[in-house]
């Protein structure tokens, strides 16, 4: 349970979204969900939008990723959007997507 919170009754933790369920059992799955999304967030950004960058303002897009996600983890945490399971979905379609661009561009240079 929550440290210093009241019993949360079976009735109320019905009510409650997956991660906030989680998070009644142990305090730690909340930071761990936020980590898989800034995590799932930075493969997504990188397959699909990043460009190389000098380190300065690499380092500043990153931060402001990572502040983003803070919104993304409160929407799944607090209203159970399901973020995650999208932020995977994203995932998988832009590597296949760049596999098969990967795959294009040596068919292109071997003609």
């Amino acid at each position: 349970m929550l440290v210093g919170s009241p019993q949360i009754s079976e009735e109320n933790l019905e009510q409650l979204t997956w991660l906030m369920r989680a998070t009644a059992e142990n305090p730690w799955y909340g930071f761990y969900g936020f980590l898989a999304i800034v995590a799932l967030a930075i493969i997504v950004f990188n397959l699909g939008f990043a460009k190389k960058l000098p380190i300065l303002k690499r380092v500043l897009v990153y931060i402001t990723l990572i502040i983003g996600c803070f919104v993304l983890w409160f929407l799944e945490f607090f209203f159970g959007a399901p973020i995650i399971v999208v932020l995977i979905i994203s995932g998988i379609v832009l590597g296949i997507y760049r596999f098969r661009l990967h795959l294009h561009r040596q068919q292109k240079n071997e003609t």
